[in-house]
């Protein structure tokens, strides 16, 4: 009897155990930020350009732009940390928009502002 519910046990942790691995793939895909993103820039203090836009690409969590020296991570919580021509962005994205604070230079002169992005 008691083999009998040891038995029951283990198969029963078994299935949980298999159930939750089976969705953890589902629910990462819920937090991914991958794909498309156009971001506008806008100076706060500085002189700095008032503002710019364009558009970006996450993939596997790591920001690019074609033809621009952008590096940069997106979490799995959207936290945003980005380097682009020695400005400095942080943030956080939230579904399909985001924002944060960035800070940079201008011919020696401090520059720093906010950005706003949206999924395409």
């Amino acid at each position: 009897m008691r083999h009998n519910r040891i038995r029951a046990a283990f198969f029963a942790s078994a299935f949980a155990a298999a159930g939750a691995l089976a969705a953890a793939p589902a629910m990462a895909a819920d937090h991914s930020y991958d794909g498309l993103w156009n971001v506008t820039v806008v100076t706060k203090s500085g002189s700095c350009e008032p503002s710019t836009s364009s558009t970006l690409t996450v993939s596997d969590g790591k920001v690019s732009a074609g033809g621009a020296p952008v590096s940069g991570t997106v979490g799995r919580e959207g936290l945003v940390r980005v380097s682009i021509n020695g400005a400095y962005a942080n943030g956080q994205l939230n579904g399909k928009t985001g924002s944060g604070k960035w800070n940079g230079a201008s011919a020696g002169v401090p520059c720093s502002g906010r950005w706003e992005a949206s999924r395409q």
